[in-house]
């Protein structure tokens, strides 16, 4: 897995990117009340809002890690945005999304260094 300095993960499965958030962002945000999902095939650049969040404590962003097309999105999300709490690394990823530039992952932190990063 990599990770971004605005706590999103990123895992790579076949030849798709899943992403979601850090259990640290999770932690940060508090109860998430809401999440909206972007529409699958939706053509995404890197650093374009593609997720909302709204916890108790505040809505945030979630933004395109790489440049690439919204394959699939957690539509489970919608009906129960409290996996975002639950399980922020497993079954509450965001979406997945086939990138133009795998590339563009290599600028990102392994876990050691996101360990550090957020130490």
């Amino acid at each position: 897995m990599k990770y971004t300095e605005e706590h999103e993960w990123l895992r790579v499965e076949d030849d798709v990117v899943v992403v979601g958030i850090t259990s640290h962002a999770s932690e940060q945000l508090g109860d998430v009340v809401f999440v909206e999902l972007p529409d699958v095939g939706t053509e995404v650049t890197k650093d374009d809002d593609v997720v909302v969040i709204e916890s108790v404590k505040a809505a945030s962003d979630i933004l395109a890690p790489i440049d690439g097309e919204i394959v699939e999105v957690n539509e489970a999300l919608a009906d129960e945005p409290g996996k975002v709490n639950e399980d922020p690394e497993g079954d509450a990823w965001f979406f997945k999304i086939k990138a133009s530039d795998p590339g563009q992952m290599d600028d990102y932190m392994d876990e050691a260094a996101y360990k550090k990063f957020i130490g």
